[in-house]
């Protein structure tokens, strides 16, 4: 039946996401999920927004949502874009922002969504190598003898490596090309990292771009958000509303709101899984691993003397799951996400028995 596909479905590969087995009793760590269930006063909002009103479209402009957005981040609620999870917000970014004639710059190592966008919307990409310790060199994005970059896109904190870039080192990205959008993608920020936010005031070519599927327990609700001056979500605007005009319903609104707005909550998970991701790492490193430094929800790590896909393996049959990527260089590392201490412990006695400790 493929001889019905458009021209462009046959030069597709799409992303694979995480696996979602259906085990019983299972220790979910490969999709970086927060392991603590969401504020209990977004579930009191989605109960209260579940009436008769369903039977409305919500709010297209999303007003009460991007000004919580907005007040938490402390700019204008007009700074603000919301979408159907930071996947969509970052495909209208592609598709509205970062298709020129100079290709689009971003790391070969990185989320792999990425490339994928690049192919659906017919972006020229150049893959920015990552240095010898997995990191993002921000030298590498300055114009020079590799030219000027028609667009900018960084994760900070990058995934799966979990390095992330000081904001000064942004702000030099973005203000070395004035010429370019520079789209700093913050799925992970808030474990540690500092978000380029504040930046946004002084630099009109800049987007960050966040989600509330991690720090805040939401990937059930799909909901994400770009901060950046209006003239940037001018575009986005365009786009969305070329493509769907309300890409968050009444539930997703309502949740998204009680969960920008409760701030002791998004504070106190936060700082356990922090603490949690020392722990771990710290039990990994006991166990003979080399873990990269993480500012993010997993860390990234791999072991001397066992192939990280027989571990994995391994793990599965005990009831674990973890990620790994196939993929040249980082073929021999797992990420890891941080789940409870009691999940993380039972990660490290199932590591004690594969490595026969």
């Amino acid at each position: 039946m493929s001889r019905y596909w458009s021209e462009v479905v046959h030069g597709l590969t799409p992303y694979v996401p995480g696996e979602q087995p259906k085990l019983a009793n299972l220790v979910k760590l490969n999709t970086n999920e927060l392991p603590y269930g969401p504020s209990p006063r977004v579930l009191q909002a989605i109960r209260a927004a579940a009436g008769d009103d369903l039977r409305l479209y919500p709010d297209p402009a999303a007003e009460g949502l991007r000004a919580a957005i907005g007040a938490q981040c402390g700019v204008p609620a007009d700074h603000v874009f919301v979408g159907n999870g930071s996947d969509e917000v970052l495909a209208h970014a592609f598709m509205a922002l970062l298709r020129h004639e100079r290709p689009l710059w971003y790391p070969d190592i990185s989320y792999s969504f990425y490339p994928v966008y690049c192919g659906l919307y017919g972006i020229q990409g150049r893959q920015v190598p990552l240095d010898e310790r997995y990191r993002i060199d921000p030298d590498s994005y300055l114009p020079g003898p590799q030219g000027q970059a028609g667009a900018i896109f960084l994760p900070n904190p990058n995934a799966p490596t979990g390095h992330a870039l000081a904001r000064a080192q942004i702000e030099r990205i973005v203000a070395s090309n004035p010429q370019a959008v520079v789209v700093i993608d913050e799925a992970y920020v808030d474990f540690g990292a500092e978000s380029a936010v504040p930046l946004v005031a002084r630099h009109e070519n800049l987007l960050v771009v966040q989600t509330l599927s991690k720090s805040r327990g939401l990937a059930g609700l799909r909901v994400g958000f770009a901060v950046g001056q209006p003239a940037l979500l001018q575009a986005l605007d365009r786009v969305k509303n070329s493509f769907n005009s309300y890409p968050l319903d009444r539930l997703a609104l309502a949740g998204a709101t009680a969960a920008m707005q409760d701030t002791a909550y998004f504070e106190a998970t936060r700082q356990r899984v922090i603490a949690s991701r020392q722990g771990l790492a710290a039990g990994l490193g006991e166990r003979g691993f080399e873990v990269l430094p993480s500012q993010a929800n997993f860390v990234f790590a791999r072991h001397p003397d066992r192939d990280a896909a027989q571990i994995a393996a391994a793990l599965r049959e005990r009831g674990i799951i973890v990620r790994h990527f196939a993929k040249p260089r980082i073929d021999q590392f797992l990420r890891i996400t941080v789940g409870t201490d009691e999940q993380c412990d039972a990660l490290l006695a199932a590591l004690d028995q594969i490595l026969g400790r």
